[in-house]
């Protein structure tokens, strides 16, 4: 499955952004999906994760209650609702997505997965 990540952009601080994810290729109701992101000088950082069904979503501390991770099976869509950003926020953000396994919880971190997109940059002024 091949994965395009968009929607990154500038923002103010406390503003929102909406990042979309459209995959191509695959079954994709068949792939648990994530997001991550990565800032300059660190390491690749989960965000939050999403089950093929769409019913178990998962958050790292640092954007629970801030970010919603959602999905589109039909529009073969994943997609990052991000509020009340923060400067800390800014990064290149990653979609990825592995075949779900029925029996296993749903991956967060980036070497479980398999698939990724390229990346669209967030920034947050403050």
């Amino acid at each position: 499955v091949q994965l395009q990540a968009s929607g990154g952009g500038l923002v103010q601080t406390g503003g929102s952004l909406r990042l979309s994810c459209t995959a191509s290729g695959g079954t994709f109701q068949y792939y648990d999906l994530a997001w991550f992101r990565q800032a300059p000088g660190q390491e690749r950082q989960f965000v939050g994760s999403i089950s093929r069904s769409g019913r178990t979503t998962t958050y790292a501390d640092s954007v629970k209650g801030r970010f919603t991770i959602s999905r589109d099976n039909a529009k073969k869509s994943m997609y990052l609702q991000m509020d009340s950003l923060k400067p800390e926020d800014m990064a290149l953000y990653y979609c990825a997505a592995v075949r779900a396994i029925l029996t296993a919880p749903v991956e967060t971190t980036a070497g479980g997965y398999t698939f990724w997109g390229q990346g669209t940059l967030v920034t947050v002024s403050s």
